[in-house]
Protein backbone atom coordinates (compact mmCIF):
# COMPACT_ATOMS: atom_id res chain seq x y z
CA UNK A 1 0.00 0.00 0.00
CA UNK A 2 1.49 3.45 -0.76
CA UNK A 3 2.27 5.87 1.87
CA UNK A 4 0.07 9.16 2.23
CA UNK A 5 2.68 12.08 1.07
CA UNK A 6 3.70 14.12 4.15
CA UNK A 7 1.72 17.54 4.80
CA UNK A 8 3.41 19.96 2.04
CA UNK A 9 3.15 23.30 4.22
CA UNK A 10 6.23 22.76 6.86
CA UNK A 11 5.42 25.33 9.14
CA UNK A 12 2.07 23.62 9.86
CA UNK A 13 3.29 20.29 10.01
CA UNK A 14 6.32 21.52 12.77
CA UNK A 15 3.82 22.94 15.27
CA UNK A 16 1.70 19.68 15.22
CA UNK A 17 5.67 17.68 15.57
CA UNK A 18 6.11 20.07 18.55
CA UNK A 19 3.01 18.93 20.35
CA UNK A 20 3.74 15.37 19.31
CA UNK A 21 7.15 15.30 20.63
CA UNK A 22 6.10 17.15 24.37
CA UNK A 23 3.49 14.32 24.69
CA UNK A 24 6.11 11.49 24.19
CA UNK A 25 8.45 13.13 26.08
CA UNK A 26 5.59 13.09 29.46
CA UNK A 27 5.11 9.48 28.67
CA UNK A 28 8.54 7.92 30.25
CA UNK A 29 7.53 4.16 29.06
CA UNK A 30 5.86 5.11 25.97
CA UNK A 31 2.27 6.11 24.26
CA UNK A 32 0.25 5.04 21.75
CA UNK A 33 -0.90 6.98 18.72
CA UNK A 34 -4.38 6.35 19.75
CA UNK A 35 -3.10 8.05 23.25
CA UNK A 36 -1.08 11.00 20.94
CA UNK A 37 -3.92 11.69 19.07
CA UNK A 38 -6.11 11.99 21.56
CA UNK A 39 -3.54 14.33 23.92
CA UNK A 40 -2.59 16.68 21.07
CA UNK A 41 -6.21 16.67 19.74
CA UNK A 42 -4.46 15.49 16.00
CA UNK A 43 -6.47 13.72 13.44
CA UNK A 44 -5.10 10.58 12.17
CA UNK A 45 -4.72 11.50 9.26
CA UNK A 46 -1.99 14.03 10.05
CA UNK A 47 -0.83 12.51 12.89
CA UNK A 48 0.85 8.98 10.83
CA UNK A 49 2.80 11.13 8.01
CA UNK A 50 4.18 13.14 11.00
CA UNK A 51 5.03 9.90 13.59
CA UNK A 52 6.49 8.33 10.23
CA UNK A 53 8.86 11.82 9.85
CA UNK A 54 9.66 11.85 13.71
CA UNK A 55 10.96 8.18 13.06
CA UNK A 56 12.99 8.49 9.93
CA UNK A 57 14.13 11.51 11.99
CA UNK A 58 15.03 9.79 14.82
CA UNK A 59 13.65 12.07 17.36
CA UNK A 60 11.16 8.93 18.44
CA UNK A 61 11.26 5.20 18.19
CA UNK A 62 8.49 2.45 18.32
CA UNK A 63 9.05 -0.20 20.51
CA UNK A 64 7.71 -3.90 20.48
CA UNK A 65 4.69 -3.13 21.31
CA UNK A 66 3.75 -0.33 19.16
CA UNK A 67 4.10 2.31 21.78
CA UNK A 68 6.18 5.55 20.72
CA UNK A 69 9.20 6.69 23.48
CA UNK A 70 11.59 9.25 22.83
CA UNK A 71 14.40 8.73 20.28
CA UNK A 72 18.24 8.77 20.50
CA UNK A 73 18.57 11.71 18.28
CA UNK A 74 16.17 13.87 20.98
CA UNK A 75 18.18 12.43 23.61
CA UNK A 76 21.26 13.28 22.14
CA UNK A 77 20.31 16.88 22.03
CA UNK A 78 20.63 16.96 25.67
CA UNK A 79 20.94 21.06 26.77
CA UNK A 80 23.44 22.87 27.68
CA UNK A 81 26.76 23.93 25.63
CA UNK A 82 26.52 20.86 23.44
CA UNK A 83 23.03 21.32 22.46
CA UNK A 84 23.82 23.77 19.79
CA UNK A 85 26.35 21.61 17.99
CA UNK A 86 24.12 18.78 17.99
CA UNK A 87 21.92 20.68 16.16
CA UNK A 88 24.26 21.87 13.81
CA UNK A 89 25.23 18.10 13.28
CA UNK A 90 21.89 16.99 13.04
CA UNK A 91 20.61 19.55 10.51
CA UNK A 92 23.58 18.91 8.97
CA UNK A 93 22.61 15.48 8.42
CA UNK A 94 19.29 16.33 7.44
CA UNK A 95 20.24 18.32 4.93
CA UNK A 96 22.95 15.76 3.45
CA UNK A 97 19.97 13.21 3.10
CA UNK A 98 17.48 15.90 1.38
CA UNK A 99 20.39 16.45 -1.30
CA UNK A 100 20.75 13.15 -2.39
CA UNK A 101 16.65 12.56 -1.75
CA UNK A 102 16.49 15.86 -4.24
CA UNK A 103 19.39 14.64 -6.39
CA UNK A 104 20.47 18.77 -5.75
CA UNK A 105 23.00 21.20 -3.53
CA UNK A 106 20.21 22.26 -0.54
CA UNK A 107 21.31 25.28 1.38
CA UNK A 108 19.35 27.30 4.64
CA UNK A 109 19.76 30.93 4.32
CA UNK A 110 18.72 32.94 7.10
CA UNK A 111 17.61 36.79 7.28
CA UNK A 112 20.18 38.18 9.60
CA UNK A 113 21.18 42.03 11.28
CA UNK A 114 19.33 43.24 6.97
CA UNK A 115 21.25 40.84 5.20
CA UNK A 116 21.03 37.70 3.64
CA UNK A 117 23.48 34.61 4.94
CA UNK A 118 23.62 31.38 3.77
CA UNK A 119 23.90 29.43 6.82
CA UNK A 120 24.51 25.46 6.26
CA UNK A 121 24.85 24.13 3.25
CA UNK A 122 25.01 20.34 1.31
CA UNK A 123 26.43 19.80 -1.90
CA UNK A 124 29.08 17.28 -3.73
CA UNK A 125 30.67 16.14 -6.48
CA UNK A 126 27.20 15.21 -8.49
CA UNK A 127 25.34 17.91 -6.43
CA UNK A 128 27.47 21.53 -7.48
CA UNK A 129 26.60 24.33 -5.34
CA UNK A 130 26.27 28.08 -7.28
CA UNK A 131 29.28 29.69 -7.69
CA UNK A 132 28.83 32.98 -5.94
CA UNK A 133 30.42 35.15 -8.28
CA UNK A 134 28.24 38.10 -7.08
CA UNK A 135 27.66 38.43 -3.18
CA UNK A 136 24.92 36.95 -1.93
CA UNK A 137 24.24 39.89 0.36
CA UNK A 138 24.00 41.90 -2.72
CA UNK A 139 22.01 39.61 -5.32
CA UNK A 140 19.04 39.29 -3.14
CA UNK A 141 16.87 40.14 -6.21
CA UNK A 142 17.87 37.98 -8.16
CA UNK A 143 18.92 34.41 -6.40
CA UNK A 144 15.81 32.08 -5.44
CA UNK A 145 17.22 32.41 -1.57
CA UNK A 146 16.94 36.27 -1.65
CA UNK A 147 13.48 36.69 -3.13
CA UNK A 148 12.37 33.94 -0.57
CA UNK A 149 13.62 35.84 2.46
CA UNK A 150 12.64 39.66 0.99
CA UNK A 151 8.94 38.40 0.37
CA UNK A 152 8.85 37.51 4.00
CA UNK A 153 9.57 41.10 5.34
CA UNK A 154 6.97 43.81 5.93
CA UNK A 155 7.49 46.76 3.24
CA UNK A 156 9.23 48.68 4.98
CA UNK A 157 11.96 46.59 5.47
CA UNK A 158 12.10 45.61 1.96
CA UNK A 159 12.51 48.77 1.01
CA UNK A 160 15.58 49.56 3.45
CA UNK A 161 17.46 46.55 2.19
CA UNK A 162 17.14 47.79 -1.46
CA UNK A 163 18.46 50.96 -0.84
CA UNK A 164 21.33 49.10 0.72
CA UNK A 165 21.75 47.15 -2.38
CA UNK A 166 20.53 48.49 -5.50
CA UNK A 167 18.78 46.11 -7.89
CA UNK A 168 21.37 45.36 -10.80
CA UNK A 169 21.09 42.93 -13.99
CA UNK A 170 23.24 40.48 -13.59
CA UNK A 171 22.20 38.37 -16.50
CA UNK A 172 19.70 39.16 -19.16
CA UNK A 173 17.05 37.30 -17.14
CA UNK A 174 17.38 39.14 -13.80
CA UNK A 175 14.21 41.26 -13.10
CA UNK A 176 15.16 44.93 -12.26
CA UNK A 177 11.83 46.26 -11.62
CA UNK A 178 10.94 46.47 -7.42
CA UNK A 179 6.81 46.26 -8.27
CA UNK A 180 7.35 43.53 -10.66
CA UNK A 181 9.64 41.68 -8.18
CA UNK A 182 7.00 41.58 -5.61
CA UNK A 183 4.15 41.52 -7.36
CA UNK A 184 3.75 38.40 -8.60
CA UNK A 185 5.23 36.64 -5.40
CA UNK A 186 3.12 38.69 -3.11
CA UNK A 187 -0.33 37.03 -4.79
CA UNK A 188 1.13 33.80 -4.20
CA UNK A 189 0.73 31.13 -1.10
CA UNK A 190 3.69 30.91 0.92
CA UNK A 191 3.77 27.07 0.09
CA UNK A 192 4.34 27.76 -3.56
CA UNK A 193 8.60 27.58 -4.08
CA UNK A 194 10.14 30.66 -5.45
CA UNK A 195 12.09 30.09 -8.47
CA UNK A 196 15.26 31.59 -9.92
CA UNK A 197 15.76 30.82 -13.79
CA UNK A 198 18.97 32.08 -14.07
CA UNK A 199 18.61 35.64 -12.84
CA UNK A 200 21.38 35.26 -10.83
CA UNK A 201 24.16 33.15 -12.99
CA UNK A 202 23.95 32.20 -16.29
CA UNK A 203 23.86 28.19 -16.05
CA UNK A 204 22.15 27.81 -12.71
CA UNK A 205 18.52 27.19 -11.84
CA UNK A 206 17.21 26.89 -8.35
CA UNK A 207 14.19 27.36 -6.24
CA UNK A 208 13.55 28.11 -2.84
CA UNK A 209 10.62 27.90 -0.17
CA UNK A 210 10.07 29.80 3.41
CA UNK A 211 11.33 28.09 6.57
CA UNK A 212 8.98 29.68 9.29
CA UNK A 213 10.78 28.75 12.62
CA UNK A 214 9.45 31.93 15.28
CA UNK A 215 9.70 34.84 14.26
CA UNK A 216 13.26 34.20 12.11
CA UNK A 217 13.19 34.94 8.55
CA UNK A 218 14.97 31.84 6.73
CA UNK A 219 14.14 29.24 3.83
CA UNK A 220 15.52 25.91 2.73
CA UNK A 221 17.02 26.32 -1.13
CA UNK A 222 18.42 23.94 -3.95
CA UNK A 223 20.22 24.99 -7.10
CA UNK A 224 20.79 22.68 -10.43
CA UNK A 225 23.08 23.21 -13.33
CA UNK A 226 20.44 24.74 -16.28
CA UNK A 227 21.17 21.04 -17.96
CA UNK A 228 18.68 19.96 -15.45
CA UNK A 229 16.39 22.62 -15.70
CA UNK A 230 13.70 19.95 -16.66
CA UNK A 231 13.86 18.31 -13.34
CA UNK A 232 13.02 22.01 -10.82
CA UNK A 233 9.62 21.41 -10.41
CA UNK A 234 9.22 17.85 -9.04
CA UNK A 235 12.83 18.83 -7.24
CA UNK A 236 11.16 21.63 -6.05
CA UNK A 237 8.01 19.93 -4.57
CA UNK A 238 10.22 17.52 -3.09
CA UNK A 239 12.50 20.47 -1.17
CA UNK A 240 9.02 21.55 -0.13
CA UNK A 241 7.18 18.26 1.44
CA UNK A 242 10.65 17.64 2.85
CA UNK A 243 11.29 20.52 4.56
CA UNK A 244 9.57 19.89 7.96
CA UNK A 245 12.32 17.69 9.53
CA UNK A 246 14.59 21.32 8.74
CA UNK A 247 11.92 23.37 10.44
CA UNK A 248 12.13 21.49 13.58
CA UNK A 249 15.66 21.11 13.85
CA UNK A 250 15.72 24.83 13.95
CA UNK A 251 12.22 24.67 16.27
CA UNK A 252 13.89 22.72 18.47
Amino acid sequence: MALKPEPTAPFHSVQYALRVLETISRHGGGVTDVQIARETGLPTGHLAPLLRMLRREGYVEQVSDGAYVVGDSLVLLGSGATRREALQNKLQETLTELRDTVGAAVYISRYIDGEVKITQMADGPHTPKVNEWVDFRSAAHASAVGKCLLTQLDVNSRKDHLSRHKIARLTSRTITSEKVLFSKRDSQPPTVPVLDLQEYAVGTVCAAVPLTAGSAVGCLALSLPIEHAHRLRSAADALNRRAAPVVLSLAL
